[in-house]
């Protein structure tokens, strides 16, 4: 299959590009103390995790949800993997519990809450369940605050039985798009400090602390060169979008929405059909590769209406490409990726994790 025969909606990845980002991000944390665990959110496929660990440098898979892991560990990808998210809510600690039976499984805690719901879990299936309290470094979102109350919850965790205390993490995302490099870097460090901090004091108290966890993307040669900092789960590096293009990090963008031309009703105009439903636009409008000139002026449902020079000739039925803003959320949309070498469709490859698996209906009488 070539590039034109794809039906559109649909993911491209240019498997060179993809290539070289997971080469450059593994040599620069080849000869590190701190290493990469990769952001499994980001892509949601196992085909490209597998590659992503093949080229070494990691320390396992970061993922955001239940099922994420669950779709880690089913696949047999890497038996490490840090839930980087609180687990809270009907089931999700007991399956976290059973996915301990099979992996060295750890998880994001917050509050007294999300700690209790793993503790049952792990004494009801006889496993212990590794936990990183997280903490708030400035994004305004998960995390209890550093120092004391971190310390606080920290004992309480040291104490719980079916639980083990493995350390802290605490995400910059407040900072990682920061464009301008020496105001991110300083940034990045202010929020590092107050998760180093809290290290120190858990260290103080007697606790043990092995793994500090931050990082994304746009700090992953900043967070990821700060002494005591042990891991980064980045993970847009792999594939990119446009809002992390405007940084100074050195990751190719490789992938695209690909579309149809399905009318020219100007000359200056063109639509598609990789419109809002192919393609996220919460970071902004996508850009259109390939054509100097052209850019997205919106996209609705099932159109991107797209601004052409008027000497443009492309015409209805041709192929249109859209670099997305924001990778993870245009990935989720999609059931398949189209690995790409050159025009040619090398491989097909299932998003395997997106959507809730929580959601999914289960198969009827032979189903």
């Amino acid at each position: 299959m070539r590039l034109h025969e794809i039906p559109t909606p649909a993911l491209v990845v240019d498997l060179s590009a993809m290539g070289r980002n997971i080469r450059r991000m593994a040599e620069f944390y080849a000869e590190s103390t701190c290493k990469l665990r990769p952001h499994f959110k980001a892509h949601k496929t196992p085909a490209i995790a597998r590659r992503q660990l093949a080229a070494g440098s990691c320390t396992g898979l970061t993922c955001a949800t239940v099922g994420e892991a669950e779709i880690v560990v089913g696949e047999a990808l890497t038996n490490d993997v840090l839930i980087a998210n609180e687990v809270v809510g009907p089931g999700k600690a007991a399956r976290v519990a059973r996915l301990a039976r099979q992996a060295d499984v750890k998880v994001a805690v917050d509050s007294d809450a999300g700690l209790e719901d793993l503790t049952r879990a792990a004494r009801s299936e006889g496993v212990e369940i590794g936990v990183l309290v997280d903490v708030n470094v400035g994004l305004p979102r998960c995390g209890i605050a550093p120092g004391a109350q971190a310390l606080s919850l920290a004992k309480r965790v040291a104490a719980a039985e079916h639980v083990r205390l493995r350390g802290l993490m605490g995400y910059e995302g407040h900072v990682v798009s920061i464009g301008d490099r020496v105001q991110r870097e300083a940034e990045a460090k202010k929020a590092m400090e107050q998760l180093l901090s809290t290290v120190r004091i858990i260290r103080r108290a007697g606790l043990p602390c092995e793994i500090v966890s931050a990082g994304g993307t746009g700090t992953y040669d900043i967070t990821g060169r700060i002494e005591g900092v042990t891991e980064i789960q980045a993970g847009s590096y792999v594939l990119m979008d446009t809002a992390y293009a405007q940084l100074d990090i050195p990751f190719e963008l490789a992938f695209t929405v690909l579309g149809t031309v399905l009318s020219r009703p100007k000359p200056e105009v063109c639509v598609a059909d990789n419109g809002h439903k192919a393609c996220s636009m919460d970071h902004g409008n996508p850009k259109v590769k390939g054509i100097e000139g052209a850019s997205v002026l919106f996209l609705s449902d099932e159109h991107a209406t797209i601004i052409l020079p008027p000497a443009s000739t492309i015409r209805v039925g041709d192929r249109i490409e859209l670099w997305p803003s924001h990778i993870d959320p245009t990935i989720n949309l999609h059931d398949v990726i189209f690995a790409m070498d050159g025009d040619e469709v090398v491989e097909v490859w299932p998003v395997a994790a997106r959507g809730y698996s929580e959601h999914r209906a289960p198969k009827g009488p032979g189903g």
